[in-house]
């Protein structure tokens, strides 16, 4: 047994990009980050009250959440233990701003989808406080299209956190649903015409 602690992982590896008042850029690593309501659309990221990005989050009730891959990598861990307050973290990394639809935080160009989000709820917890959003706007990086239009997230190579470890996701194992997706009788048509037993037509 070990004492209570957050051992709640893997968890996604998000960039926060904030603004200040006057427009200033900032980026935020965050792992610890949420969905917490589908209808409306909303997310909740934690953010330590020292940290630089927690006061411009806190001024305009604005922030990005920007999805990571792993080429993306050096770039999460940089983010995190850096401050705004000292370096500007988009010329360190090579990162580049692009104004946002709905909210006046930059998101991130390099990253595969970037949620813009605006604060209903700041709840201090301790430690950290949990910034509550609504998702504004959504953008996808049109690379991740395939021939039919489809966004496929699953080839960005996105990255996770795990206990102070960067990691890439894994191979897709199942799909939501599969443990009770009813299976076609041998011989039956499919939808499609053909045969469900991969028989000759």
């Amino acid at each position: 047994m070990w004492k209570p602690g957050n051992m709640l992982y893997p968890l996604p590896a998000v960039l926060v990009s904030t603004a200040d008042r006057d427009g200033r850029p900032n980026i935020l690593t965050v792992a610890w980050a949420g969905t917490v309501c589908s209808v409306p659309p909303m997310v909740s990221i934690s953010v330590r009250p020292e940290r630089y990005s927690y006061h411009c989050i806190e001024e305009t009730g604005e922030f990005v959440i920007n999805l990571t891959t792993a080429g993306m990598a050096r770039a999460v861990d940089y983010c995190g233990v850096r401050s705004g307050r000292d370096v500007d973290k988009f010329a360190e990394m090579k990162l580049t701003p692009c104004p946002s639809q709905k909210v006046k935080a930059p998101s991130i160009a390099e990253s595969p989808v970037s949620l813009e989000c605006r604060v209903t709820q700041a709840l201090p917890l301790g430690s950290h406080t949990m910034f509550i959003a609504e998702v504004a706007a959504v953008s996808a990086d049109e690379a991740y299209l395939d021939e039919t239009g489809r966004f496929r997230l699953d080839r960005a190579d996105l990255l996770a956190y795990s206990h102070g470890v960067y990691y890439r996701l894994g191979e897709a194992i199942g799909k939501f649903g599969y443990s009770v997706e009813k299976k076609p009788r041998p011989g039956r048509r499919a939808p499609g015409g053909g045969k469900t037993d991969g028989g000759k037509k």
